[in-house]
């Protein structure tokens, strides 16, 4: 990986990652490191992300993915790194898929 190609980040979370902000907490994350992408609970409990951008802004999101915010308790983060496809423009909250 080159430091100046971007990647996709996609990320599963799973644990107690629904109804305490952590959708929020993602979008502010990827804000402040410049990424775009977007993040989305899932009707199965768990916190989908793709994100993409410079691959150490992805891997300091991946830090705060296994993290989570306040009140969140993250039992496992399951993800890859993939080539940026430059789809996103900004970084978005969806609606539960």
């Amino acid at each position: 990986m080159t430091e100046s190609q971007d990647y996709r980040l996609h990320a599963l979370i799973t644990g107690m990652v629904q109804g305490v902000g952590f959708r929020f907490f993602v979008l502010k994350s990827a804000e402040e490191l410049g990424l775009a992408g977007w993040v989305r609970n899932r009707w199965d409990g768990r916190v989908e992300v793709a994100a993409e951008g410079p691959h150490e802004a992805l891997n300091k999101l991946l830090l705060k993915l296994r993290r989570g915010p306040i009140g969140a308790q993250v039992d496992d983060v399951q993800y890859d790194f993939s080539d940026s496809k430059g789809e996103f423009k900004q970084f978005a909250v969806l609606a539960t898929f």
